[in-house]
């Protein structure tokens, strides 16, 4: 029987550093140091999560501003100490990157302009701050000012996130090629009945407004999409804007190998961004989400899609649409948004992990 301590002893003498359980300490993204970094420009880092919990120009169901929340919460069963997977047969904590949470954009709830500002100020802020690691990232793509910049990976929010991000992303790389996982094709013009200009800035009309400002290559594309169209015109405007496609039913008939082999012949080596909309996966996986669609991919075949995707001149990424009050178990869809997520810490360190 452990005796209780007279008095004397402190704890760490007794019991050593204060090392939170899994399932205790305070919220960061799977333990991981947390820092306000758009308040402490001293705070370094190589890669660095931000929530952006905006959920304001969604056209279904709201409720994607708890996802930052909900992600996190849902990761406190991961740290550092236990981060080695089988698939990659590493542990990407170890790698010698910095990777911090760097907490949540403040974004107004009140004025979609000024949050979709604030958004891009926050995302321009963090990637122009120096790397921790001055070897970090040797192969990967230069930027239009001959540096090598820190990766970023966002936790949304709904999908309109992608807009600000995308032109924080062009001051530096200029347009960009955009590798999109998601149900819907987001290239809407517009919809039925808005006229003004800021009613155009939605989560499915982002990427067409992206091609309008020249933010993208003509070298994007889309996986798992399974939307209901208005018609041939709809697919017509998609490739316009700069893409192609990868249907949700494709995976049956070429196989992973397959998508895989088509997303990189079409990425090349040009700076990618992949964003991922959680609802590429079935609903009966991940329910938590604002416009669910049937007959998605499941959490162990986008896995390996990305896994796939190891190589690629990634410069960001990003997960969406994670709205916690639709999910009824409370923890499926967080648990698909941190698989996810880790893939991405994975992706971002693979030019060290090749080596």
């Amino acid at each position: 029987m452990v005796q209780a301590g007279d008095g004397t002893d402190s704890w760490l003498k007794k019991y050593g550093p204060q090392i939170d359980q899994t399932f205790s300490g305070p919220l960061s993204f799977a333990h991981l140091p947390y820092t306000r970094c758009l308040e402490d420009t001293s705070a370094e880092f190589d890669i660095a999560l931000i929530g952006m919990p905006f959920d304001t120009a969604v056209t279904y169901r709201p409720g994607a501003r708890f996802g930052p929340y909900a992600i996190r919460s849902g990761s406190r069963r991961q740290r550092e100490t236990r981060g080695y997977t089988l698939a990659w047969r590493t542990n990407p904590y170890e790698q010698g990157y910095r990777i911090i949470d760097c907490g949540d954009v403040p974004v107004s709830p009140f004025d979609n302009a000024l949050a979709v500002d604030q958004m891009e100020v926050a995302y321009s802020s963090l990637l122009a701050r120096p790397l921790s690691s001055e070897t970090a990232f040797p192969a990967q793509v230069i930027a239009k000012d001959g540096k090598v910049h820190p990766k970023i990976v966002s936790l949304g929010g709904d999908h309109t996130i992608v807009l600000p991000i995308l032109r924080a992303l062009n001051k530096v790389y200029g347009p960009v090629s955009v590798i999109h996982f998601d149900a819907h094709l987001d290239t809407w013009a517009t919809y039925p009945g808005q006229s003004s200009e800021q009613s155009r800035v939605t989560h499915g009309t982002f990427f067409y407004l992206a091609q309008e400002e020249g933010l993208m290559t003509n070298t994007s594309i889309h996986a798992g999409i399974r939307c209901k169209l208005s018609g041939i015109e709809d697919l017509e405007n998609d490739e316009a804007v700069g893409f192609q496609l990868i249907s949700t039913d494709d995976i049956d008939d070429i196989g992973v190998t397959e998508i895989i082999r088509r997303i990189r012949a079409r990425i090349g080596n040009s700076p990618v961004y992949l964003s991922l909309d959680i609802d590429v996966i079935d609903p009966g996986l991940a329910p938590a989400t604002g416009t669910p669609e049937a007959g998605g991919w499941t959490t162990r075949e986008v896995k390996r899609i990305i896994r796939g995707l190891a190589g690629l001149n990634f410069v960001g990424a990003d997960i969406v649409e994670v709205a916690p009050a639709y999910d009824n178990g409370k923890i499926e869809s967080r648990v698909e948004s941190i698989e996810m997520l880790n893939i991405f810490i994975f992706i971002s360190v693979q030019r060290k992990l090749q080596a």
